[in-house]
C-alpha cells in the first residue's frame, strides 16, 4: 500500500512559517523511504522535508508555500510506478523528484513527456538522460563518471587485468554495462565478470571464479547489502587483490554493515563525506558544511550523499520555479535546462539542452575507508 507521507508535517509547517495568501507550489516525490533501498531513500525524504522547511520559512519561492507530497514506494518498482501516477493525474503536481533507485527511475520517466511535466531523478543510471529524454533530468553523478574516477586510480597503479561482479538490479545492470565499455576502452583487460542477486546472502562462488581469473583489481558494483556481503566473503576468503566498490555505497551504513571487512577499500565518492578534508576554496565547501551541520542538528545522524541529492532536486527546481517566474511546468522545464555553475551537494551543476545531469568526473573523489571511516586518496 502507498503511504502518501508528510502531508500533516507539511501543513504543520506551513503554520510556523509565514502567513501565505497564495496558493501552494506543489512538487511531488517518490522515495524509497522503507524496504531494502531505505538507507538512501531515508536520508533524501529526510533532507526533502529540511529544504521544504527552509525554503517556506524564507517566504517560499516566488512569493508561494512550497508543497511536498511525498510517497514511499517502499523500495519497490511497481508501487513507484503507481506513485507516479497518482502525482500526476490526481495531485496535479508541477514538477517530481525521483525515484531513490535506477531500476525505479527506469521505469516511470516515460510518463513524464506525455504529462508534459519535469522529473528530476535522484539515481545514477546513464540511461536516464542519455538519450536526453527533454523532461526528465537527474541530480546524481553518472555510471560513467564514477568508473572513469576508478579507472583513472587503477591506471595510477599500474593495474592491467580487472575483474567485476555486479548486481543484476537495475543499478548493477546499468553499471556492467559501462564497465564492460570503458574498461578495453581505457586499455586494461576484463579477466571475469560474475553477477549476483539483490536478496543474495553469499557471494562466495563468484569471489571464487574471480580470484581463479587472478586480476590485479576488482570492482563491485552495486547498493546495500550485497557489497557488504562480498566485502565479508572476501575476507573469508583470504583474498587481497584490491577491491574497489562503487558510489552506490557511499554511507556509513555500508561500514556499519562489512565492519573491518571495509577497511582499505576504496570507492568515489561525492565530496560531501570529505567536507572537513576539503581545503577552503573549494566551491561547494560552504554549502557542504553547511548542509551537514542542518541535517545533523535536525535529525541527529550523519550526512550521506544520497540525502545530498534530495538537497540537489528540491533546490534546483526552485531555483528554476524562481528563474521562470511561474510554476508552469514547461516554462520551469526551460529553466532548469539553463542553470549553469549551481554549487550543489552532489557537485557545481550546468545543465544544458544535451547535458542533463550537468556533472563530470570532478563530482567525485577517490575516497578510503581507514578507521571506519572515509579519507580523501591522495
Amino acid at each position: 500500500m502507498l503511504h502518501r507521507i508528510l502531508g500533516v508535517l507539511a501543513v504543520l509547517s506551513l503554520w510556523a512559517a509565514p502567513a501565505f495568501a497564495a496558493e501552494p507550489i506543489k512538487i511531488g516525490a517518490v522515495v524509497s523511504v522503507t524496504g531494502p533501498a531505505s538507507f538512501l531513500g531515508e536520508p533524501e525524504k529526510n533532507t526533502l522535508e529540511m529544504v521544504k522547511d527552509e525554503l517556506n520559512a524564507k517566504g517560499g519561492v516566488l512569493g508561494r508555500p512550497v508543497e511536498l507530497i511525498v510517497y514511499d514506494d517502499e523500495s519497490d518498482v511497481n508501487k513507484a510506478v503507481l506513485a507516479t501516477e497518482k502525482l500526476l493525474k490526481k495531485d496535479g503536481v508541477m514538477a517530481v523528484i525521483g525515484a531513490t533507485t535506477s531500476g525505479s527511475t527506469l521505469a516511470i520517466m516515460n510518463k513524464f513527456p506525455a504529462a508534459q511535466v519535469p522529473l528530476v531523478s535522484m539515481s545514477a543510471a546513464e540511461k536516464i538522460v542519455n538519450p536526453v529524454n527533454p523532461w526528465v533530468f537527474k541530480v546524481a553523478p553518472s555510471d560513467r563518471h564514477a568508473v572513469g574516477r576508478i579507472l583513472q586510480h587503477a591506471k595510477a597503479q599500474g593495474y592491467k587485468k580487472i575483474a567485476i561482479v555486479t548486481v543484476s538490479d537495475g543499478f548493477g545492470q546499468a553499471g556492467r554495462e559501462v564497465l564492460k565499455e570503458l574498461i578495453p576502452a581505457r586499455g586494461f583487460t576484463l579477466v571475469a565478470d560474475e553477477v549476483y542477486g539483490p536478496k543474495d546472502t553469499d557471494m562466495t562462488a563468484q569471489l571464487t571464479k574471480l580470484k581463479d581469473a587472478a586480476p590485479d583489481a576488482i570492482i563491485c558494483w552495486g547498493t546495500n547489502p550485497g557489497p557488504a556481503v562480498v566485502a565479508r566473503n572476501r575476507a573469508q576468503l583470504g583474498i587481497t587483490t584490491p577491491l574497489y566498490m562503487s558510489h552506490g555505497v557511499a554511507s556509513k551504513k555500508f561500514i556499519e554493515l562489512a565492519k573491518e571487512s571495509a577497511e582499505g577499500l576504496m570507492l568515489p565518492a561525492g565530496d560531501l563525506i570529505v567536507a572537513a578534508q576539503l581545503p577552503d576554496s573549494h566551491p561547494q565547501k560552504a554549502q557542504l558544511v553547511e548542509y551537514t551541520r542542518q541535517y545533523q542538528d535536525k535529525f541527529k545522524s550523519d550526512v550521506s550523499t544520497f540525502g545530498g541529492h534530495g538537497w540537489d532536486g528540491l533546490k534546483l527546481v526552485a531555483k528554476a520555479i524562481e528563474a521562470a517566474g511561474t510554476d508552469k511546468p514547461a516554462a520551469v522545464r526551460d529553466a532548469l535546462e539553463k542553470i549553469a555553475a549551481f554549487p550543489g551537494i552532489g557537485g557545481v551543476f550546468t545543465f544544458s539542452a544535451t547535458d542533463h545531469n550537468g556533472l563530470g568526473e570532478d563530482a567525485f573523489e577517490m575516497v578510503v575507508i581507514q578507521g571506519g571511516d572515509w579519507k580523501i586518496v591522495k
